[in-house]
């Protein structure tokens, strides 16, 4: 029993960053029907402005203070994450208002790739690090439970608890504040919000500059587990699976599909690895969002589409 919970406790871990990385996808599509391919680009381009400006500030400061030259560095970074997502919805998205989906979707394609190379050209190419204090040794649970006790990464666990709270913030942000109800709103009829006085244009900003911090915080927590390298944005792809085994349309949707899937992999790499062979967890989350794809399209909690003749 101790080794399954030590597996299962890791798969909810590395699930809950599946989660996190998801809900950029699951936001920019409730609010503006678009699925957005770039948000593994973000996710990267926020992960290495972030690391860069850590450099650079105790340089420019004669600071040399970790948690401020990392708070300097995240608040920057996430300015730039706004910036960036006012930019998107003015030169790019607020151009295409009412185009055909695949038209948005080749935006998108295009935003990623401008992503990579201005990330590129603006800082650098080389794997960089991100030390934002999160303990790296593991630690022993319920040792007098289990013989030997569950092992536990605590990297990780600070890494999902994190996770985890922003998540919780999200979801009362959307319940409970008044921007959070007229994002909502958009999501259900952007004609009937709009009707009612609702500014699109300013909440598809504010839904693009959130979906850019989620990004900043998954790009801080994988950089800091792997180095920030342009790996990072194909890490983040693995969110695909997750959206398409949560519904694109909802926020639980995500985080239980990220749990899903971070256990399933997890799971299926040590139980049934050795019988099938290794590589596992490679593929494992895209031949389930596979399957569902063929018996059920709309996800877990995704909305049915019914089209009325």
């Amino acid at each position: 029993m101790g080794p399954f919970l030590e597996t299962l406790l890791g798969g909810l871990m590395v699930g809950m960053l599946y989660s996190l990385i998801a809900l950029g996808f699951v936001l920019i599509y409730k609010a503006s029907g678009v699925f957005n391919f770039a948000q593994g680009a973000m996710v990267l381009f926020a992960a290495l402005a972030m690391a860069r400006f850590a450099e650079w500030i105790p340089k420019l400061t004669g600071l040399n203070n970790k948690l401020i030259d990392n708070t300097i560095a995240f608040v920057g970074a996430a300015l730039m994450m706004v910036l960036l997502a006012w930019l998107i919805q003015k030169l790019v998205l607020g151009k295409l208002v009412n185009q055909e989906g695949i038209t948005l979707l080749m935006a998108t394609l295009g935003i990623t790739y401008f992503l990579e190379g201005s990330g590129q050209m603006l800082f650098g190419n080389d794997i960089y690090k991100i030390d934002i204090g999160m303990p790296k040794d593991p630690m022993f649970l319920f040792e007098k439970t289990f013989e030997g006790g569950i092992l536990v990464n605590q990297e990780d666990l600070a890494a999902a608890l994190i996770a985890a709270v922003l998540v919780a913030l999200l979801a009362l942000f959307f319940q409970k504040t008044a921007t959070g109800r007229a994002l909502r709103a958009v999501a259900d009829d952007h004609a009937a919000a709009q009707s009612i006085g609702i500014p699109l244009d300013r909440i598809w900003v504010i839904v693009w500059s959130v979906a850019g911090v989620v990004a900043l915080v998954a790009g801080a927590i994988w950089g800091s587990k792997l180095g920030v390298q342009f790996s990072l944005s194909l890490v983040a792809l693995k969110a695909l699976p997750v959206v398409i085994l949560g519904g694109l349309t909802s926020i639980p949707g995500a985080i239980i599909g990220g749990l899903l899937i971070g256990v399933g992999e997890k799971l299926s790499e040590i139980y049934l690895g050795p019988h099938l062979g290794g590589g596992i967890e490679i593929w494992f989350a895209y031949v389930l969002a596979l399957v569902f794809l063929l018996i059920r399209p709309q996800g877990l909690f995704g909305e049915k589409i019914i089209d009325r003749v």
